[in-house]
């Protein structure tokens, strides 16, 4: 075979392997659907009933089936009788750490998908929460695609980072304004909690949302 005949046999086979690894990546990389899988259920466990009843009816509209939890005991209990494909799980809660109830969820269903969310983001809870058995941690306050991506990612994957992510100043004022109704709307109470000074505070909360 001349040099001529090898070079553009290896040229032929070096294109297809490209193309097949590129066809591969891209199947890869699309996410599941929920529609893929026999067993839609969701459990979200979190205190905080307003977020917890709207991320509910967001991901209601996504396909899945819901029930809810509003702490720890209740979801244990849900994890035992009714062991969730799909699982939500606020960190900290009223009644003790949503660990116990992640814990609880892996021991009825292994390949039960879970994703931690919380308002207390840090590196080692982060850590703590993983090992639990959640496949991804999301800080609060979190969009509901956000919370469809990380469960359905394929799971040899990193999750797909979110199109349009809350700014920085976003995310900070939602935390801000989330610890002042908490705190019963009293400026002064929530400033102790932020370690803010009160002046800053009232300034940040006279301002609109920032996009």
């Amino acid at each position: 075979m001349s040099l001529k005949k090898i070079f553009h046999t290896y040229i032929c086979g070096r294109i297809i392997l490209e193309n097949k690894k590129m066809r591969t990546e891209q199947e890869e990389k699309k996410l599941h659907k929920i529609s893929d899988y026999p067993d839609k259920s969701l459990l979200i466990v979190d205190d905080d009933n307003p977020l917890r009843d709207r991320l509910a009816r967001a991901m209601q509209k996504k396909g899945f089936q819901v029930i809810q939890a509003e702490n720890v005991d209740k979801g244990v209990n849900l994890a035992k009788t009714s062991p969730p494909a799909f699982a939500i799980v606020d960190l900290r809660l009223t009644d003790g750490s949503g660990l116990e109830v992640v814990k609880e969820i892996r021991k009825n269903k292994q390949d039960s998908r879970i994703v931690m969310l919380t308002g207390y983001g840090n590196i080692p809870t982060a850590v703590a929460a993983i090992k639990a058995g959640a496949i991804d941690y999301i800080p609060k306050p979190a969009d509901a695609d956000d919370v469809e991506n990380a469960l359905l990612a394929n799971p040899k994957l990193k999750a797909t980072p979110p199109e349009n992510p809350m700014s920085a100043d976003r995310v900070k004022w939602e935390h801000i304004h989330r610890v002042f109704e908490l705190c019963n709307r009293n400026v002064s109470e929530t400033a102790r909690r932020l370690k803010m000074h009160r002046r800053t505070l009232q300034r940040i909360l006279s301002k609109r949302s920032p996009r």
